[in-house]
């Protein structure tokens, strides 16, 4: 089993930044993949940004103005986002699995309870 916690939330001014962490425990030997899923009121839940190993995907929607990344010492991945737009208010999500990250989210193994990110305008 496979524990992820989000933290890093809250409000911010469009414009500004924000950096979500995820802490994950428990047996993480099979993990090969990890991302951030969204989902904002009355919307589908998207895909942000995932990494395997050194490779990175990012959604359109938020290519050159945030950053994925995995510190494998601690067990935590984070997901830094410069520049952000109303548009990026949503509950962020952790998500990780043995294969791969669906743009739906169905069938991924683990995921974390969310955390909410507010952009004022």
């Amino acid at each position: 089993q496979v524990q992820l916690v989000e933290s890093g939330g809250g409000l911010v001014q469009a414009g500004g930044s924000l950096r979500l962490s995820c802490a994950a425990s428990g047996n993480m030997a099979d993990i090969n993949v990890m991302g951030w899923y969204r989902q904002a009121p009355g919307n589908q839940r998207e895909l942000v940004a995932y990494i395997r190993g050194g490779s990175t995907n990012y959604a359109d929607s938020v290519k050159g103005r945030f950053a994925i990344s995995r510190d494998y010492s601690k067990n935590t991945m984070y997901l830094q986002m410069n520049t952000l737009k109303r548009e990026d208010t949503a509950v962020y999500y952790c998500a990780a699995d043995r294969l791969r990250l669906v743009p739906s989210g169905r069938g991924i193994l683990y995921w974390g309870k969310g955390t909410l990110v507010t952009v004022s305008s």
